[in-house]
Order: C-alpha cells, then sequence, then structure tokens
C-alpha cells in the first residue's frame, strides 16, 4: 500500500525521537494541525511543506512522494544503489563502530557545551571525515552525508545514534539556546581510543579547536562555503573526492604543506 504524505511525515518525525508537540512548534504549527496533516484529515500548505522538508532532513519531493526515502542497514557490506523501494546505504559493522567512538569522543570533550546541539554535531562530524579524506585520502569514519538546506548531514546519523541509545551509551536530551529548542545528546561512557589511531584523534581535535566554539547558524553558514557542499545537487550524496577542490580556506592539505 502507497503511503500518503501524512504517513511518511510522521515516519519522519518518530525517527527522530520527536513528539508531535516537537515538530509542531519547530514548523510554527499546532498539534492539532500537525495531527490532521499526519492522519490525512488536512492539506498541508506550500510554506509549510517547505517547513517540514528543513526540519525532517528531507526534499519536498520525497515528503511528496516523487521520490523515495532514504534507508539505512547498518552492519552489513557497503553498497549504495537505487531499487524500486528507494535508495539504500549499507554500512558496515566497522565504519558503524568508527562512527560510535567519534561521536562520543567529541561528546566527553565539548558536547556539554550549551551551542553543542544535534546541527553542530552533524557539521563537526561531517569536517572530520572530509578533513580526514583531503589530508591523507583515507576514509575515517566513512559516513554518507546529505545535501541539506542547513548543510551536510550524515544519512546513517539517526540509525546509529538510536542504537546507541538502547545500548545506554548516550542520552538524548532537549535543551533551549536562546529560545529555541536543541537537541543534545549526553555520553554515558568514554570513547575507547584503542579504536581510534593517533592520528584519527589529533584531526579530530584539530577540527573540534577550528569549529566547536561555532553555534548552529554560524557551523552551517560556514559548512555552505565548502565546495563539497557547494557542487552537490539539492539532496544529493557529497562525494569524497571533491574534497580536492576545496579553496584555501577550508583546505587542511594546504595548510599542512604552507607550514
Amino acid at each position: 500500500m502507497s503511503q500518503t504524505i501524512g504517513n511518511r511525515i510522521r515516519f519522519l518525525r518518530e525517527s527522530k525521537g520527536w513528539l508531535q508537540e516537537d515538530l509542531a512548534e519547530k514548523i510554527g504549527l499546532g498539534r492539532e494541525a500537525l495531527s490532521g496533516i499526519e492522519n490525512n484529515r488536512r492539506q498541508v500548505k506550500a510554506e509549510e511543506l517547505s517547513l517540514l522538508a528543513d526540519f525532517l532532513d528531507v526534499s519536498a519531493d520525497q515528503l511528496l512522494g516523487r521520490c523515495p526515502l532514504p534507508k539505512v542497514d547498518l552492519e552489513k557490506p557497503k553498497q549504495e544503489h537505487s531499487q524500486a523501494g528507494g535508495m539504500r546505504i549499507s554500512v558496515p559493522a566497522k565504519n558503524v563502530e568508527k562512527f560510535r567512538e567519534v561521536l562520543l569522543y567529541i561528546l566527553n570533550k565539548v558536547g556539554a557545551r550549551p551551542s553543542i546541539g544535534e546541527t553542530v554535531l552533524y557539521k563537526l562530524i561531517y569536517f572530520v571525515d572530509f578533513d580526514f579524506y583531503e589530508k591523507y585520502e583515507e576514509q575515517l569514519i566513512g559516513a554518507t552525508y546529505m545535501k541539506n538546506t542547513y548543510g551536510p548531514t550524515p544519512v546513517e546519523f539517526r540509525s546509529i545514534v538510536n542504537e546507541m541509545i538502547d545500548a545506554g551509551e548516550i542520552e538524548q536530551v532537549k535543551s533551549k539556546y536562546f529560545k529555541k529548542e536543541q537537541k543534545k545528546y549526553l555520553p554515558h561512557r568514554e570513547a575507547r581510543l584503542e579504536e581510534l589511531s593517533a592520528r584519527e584523534v589529533k584531526l579530530i581535535d584539530e577540527v573540534i579547536d577550528r569549529l566547536a566554539d561555532k553555534n548552529a547558524t554560524q557551523i552551517s553558514e560556514y559548512s555552505h562555503g565548502d565546495v563539497p557542499w557547494l557542487v552537490t545537487e539539492d539532496q544529493g550524496i557529497i562525494d569524497y573526492e571533491t574534497v580536492f577542490y576545496r579553496t584555501a580556506q577550508y583546505s587542511v592539505r594546504r595548510s599542512q604543506d604552507e607550514g
């Protein structure tokens, strides 16, 4: 049976762990109005569709069912291909483990700062991955990043974080940052440093030192100037190879050569 736009909105909202009240507040809509949309009793207005797509990290076409939603499978051989059911991204176990440890390392170092919510985490992880690839021509996490309105979004984030919450490794909490709702994550264990090499830890520290003082708006705007994001079409998957065309402002290889 084909899904309606209401079904898709509910699925995406629940996959983020949000209540109807949470999403309704983000888009400036009453809970009853959102309930009406999800239960197909109310049509979505054009301006609401745009806001819903932005906050749910998908395109308007995906919400409308014109394009399939991304699917994420963990702990399987990595493949990326399109099927009738939509794009499926399979993630090897080693990448999942590396993602966990990098996220925990970042959270233990700066996660308690008021500005470090989910949006900032997305960008820190992106720059860790792409800086490492530019510098060493190897993948650190090797996550898959989609170009969304607010910058690069790691597609695997939701699935891996939900597993970590279930395992008691992290806790999701809600807070306010300058009157805006913010989703934060609290670590319940230290990162296993034996899973990270010395040069990986060094690069993560460099990204934290350079970017962790930025808030969500500042780091999103900063990510919009990076060539990999600039050359990718909206809702497209960002190609790691584009990192080698970075400008001097973003290039970590050039700064290393100059040093």
